[in-house]
């Protein structure tokens, strides 16, 4: 038979720390017991009950335990929280443990908690973190807000900034794979799903091209490239970085359970009546995955070839060329610089239901009806080239290869060019001159050249001034000159125009214009060619024949009015 146990005595079913409290005086046993039964009923720990009473005070509480039980104590304020390690424990636990880490060495973590004597909290850490926990007693308040800016708080700061909802085309299968994932709790968390929300929502709404999503070490930084330019957005709480890449994984249909490779993905946003697609890529760094969201906007295709910025000279010299039966045409110029954007307006011109249209890239990044788009597959052997001689047999009037990178291709695109189809591609070369030598290095013959290249683009893209607050500008007489300009073209009837900034565009530039060199090849420019002539007897040949070269075409926009001579030079500084 059971004893009946006294009040004092019934101090012995009490929780470490409270038991800690009522022998060293600090607390009576009925209140120790009161506040035992509270913490159960509330499913907290007997030290936030405790506080939350306002029986003992957190520095009081953390120097009894010290002394009681041996245990450094350690202020936690005079920490700095970017040196803890951030690996090593998991936020979930940290949060549900009510701990920090402070440092490992060996096979010891250092934990702070303001209750040691939870021996059910330590074995479990070390079961998680496969590590031996040795204790540091922390005052419950500070560690409370510590825990508050690493965790909940950081969904806090996400509801902040969280916009309204609206939805993603997931596929079906996606959504299955995400229901048996075990990532799924993370995945769908609410302010991660509303931020990310809010990124693109935001992008959008400023014409960014690309959306940067970078961890570090201590921060976590959001960029968005707007006009060519990257711009820091915002900076959330390093905690969410996880999340946030699983969230995107998962909805552009990628492994979320792979981090250690890069990974390639799409998606797409219903903006309204507007479906826009969002090409996504992965990046495993030091500190986690970086992603890149590039924004594909199928209206972009369709903005007709006046909006890109072509002079009426140029337009013409370029529509001429699309409407010939056969022929090469290439668009050069380095990453960024709007090719593909030329690429398919050209081919939008040409999309008739008369007319076979057939595209190799890598990846397509505008979806065409009508047009007959392939990915490249190098894995599974669909190269540029494999793709190129099965259109051979698929009966086309035009083809498109996203890029010339080798021979095999070359050759493969200019038989087709010269066997009465009209092929369209690209070349990274600094402007159109030297596209043709840069063929005759890559191994293609002359004559091959020569008899298939019909015209050549070369382009960049510079900042368009904003009309509500652009200004006239007094440069130096000496720097026009110095820029390309001649003493006839100084001839006081036109002014140049600076940036100054204003609440309606990005520090006096909205958008961006084309710059273009456009040169069709005449019978001359074949005869160098033959020759072996070098680009720069291309390039004398082009100005005879009165084609700017890029710089020029650059000029002839500022003296427009449509961008800055800074904006020029910059963008033409080869």
């Amino acid at each position: 038979m059971q004893a009946e146990q006294t009040p004092v005595e019934s101090s012995g079913a009490l929780s470490g720390a409270a038991r800690i409290l009522v022998n060293a005086g600090k607390l009576q046993a009925r209140a120790a017991e009161d506040l035992v039964r509270q913490a159960r009923e509330k499913k907290q720990s007997f030290v936030a009950t405790a506080i939350a009473a306002g029986t003992i005070s957190p520095p009081e509480l953390a120097r009894t335990l010290s002394t009681a039980l041996a245990i450094p104590l350690l202020d936690l304020n005079a920490v700095d929280p970017t040196r803890l390690p951030r690996d090593i424990l998991e936020s979930k636990l940290a949060q549900q443990y009510q701990v920090v880490a402070l440092g490992r060495r060996g096979n010891r973590l250092t934990i702070g908690g303001a209750d040691p004597t939870e021996q059910e909290i330590t074995e479990r850490i070390n079961f998680a973190t496969q590590l031996q926990s040795e204790w540091v007693i922390v005052e419950f308040d500070k560690l409370s807000k510590y825990l508050q800016n690493t965790g909940s708080n950081a969904n806090d700061a996400l509801e902040a900034i969280a916009g309204e909802d609206f939805d993603f085309d997931i596929a079906e299968e996606e959504v299955e794979k995400k229901e048996e994932s075990s990532d799924t709790t993370d995945v769908e968390d609410a302010p991660i799903v509303r931020f990310l929300q809010k990124m693109l929502i935001d992008a959008i709404n400023m014409r960014a091209s690309d959306l940067h999503f970078e961890p570090y070490e201590y921060h976590y930084r959001v960029r968005f490239r707007v006009d060519g330019e990257l711009r820091e957005i915002t900076q959330p709480p390093i905690a969410i970085k996880d999340k946030l890449a699983s969230r995107i994984k998962v909805i552009s249909r990628m492994d979320i359970a792979e981090r250690r490779v890069p990974q390639d993905g799409r998606m797409k946003l219903k903006f309204g009546s507007k479906a826009i697609d969002f090409r996504v890529s992965t990046l495993p760094t030091l500190f986690g995955e970086k992603i890149v969201i590039r924004i594909l906007d199928p209206s972009s295709a369709k903005l007709g070839i006046d909006a890109l910025g072509y002079e009426k000279v140029e337009k013409d010299r370029l529509l001429h060329a699309v409407h010939r039966p056969y022929g090469m045409i290439l668009v050069t110029g380095p990453t960024g610089s709007g090719k593909t954007v030329s690429l398919y307006t050209c081919l939008n011109i040409m999309n008739q239901p008369g007319v076979n249209i057939s595209t190799v890239e890598d990846p397509a990044e505008i979806n065409l009806p009508g047009v007959n788009q392939v990915n490249v597959n190098d894995k599974a052997g669909l190269t540029f080239a494999a793709a190129l001689k099965s259109f051979l047999r698929q009966d086309p009037d035009v083809i498109m290869v996203g890029e010339i990178r080798d021979l095999d291709t070359a050759d493969i695109a200019i038989k087709a060019a010269q066997t009465g189809h009209l092929v369209l591609s690209t070349l990274h070369t600094n402007d159109a001159p030297t596209t043709l030598t840069r063929l005759m290095n890559m191994g293609v013959a002359p004559f091959n050249i020569a008899s298939s290249v019909i015209l050549i683009t070369a382009q960049r893209l510079a900042r368009r001034l904003c009309e509500s607050c652009k200004q006239p500008a007094d440069y130096p007489h000496d720097a026009m000159l110095k820029a390309g300009y001649s003493e006839h073209d100084l001839d006081g009837t036109w002014k140049p125009y600076k940036a100054v900034g204003c609440s309606a565009c990005n520090s006096g530039y909205k958008g961006r214009v084309g710059i273009y060199q456009v040169m069709p090849i005449s019978e001359t420019m074949q005869s160098i060619i033959l020759n072996a002539g070098t680009a720069l007897d291309i390039a004398r040949q082009a100005q005879s024949e009165n084609v700017r070269d890029l710089r020029q075409a650059g000029l002839h926009k500022v003296r427009l009015g449509v961008t800055s001579l800074e904006e020029v030079l910059s963008a033409t500084n080869e």
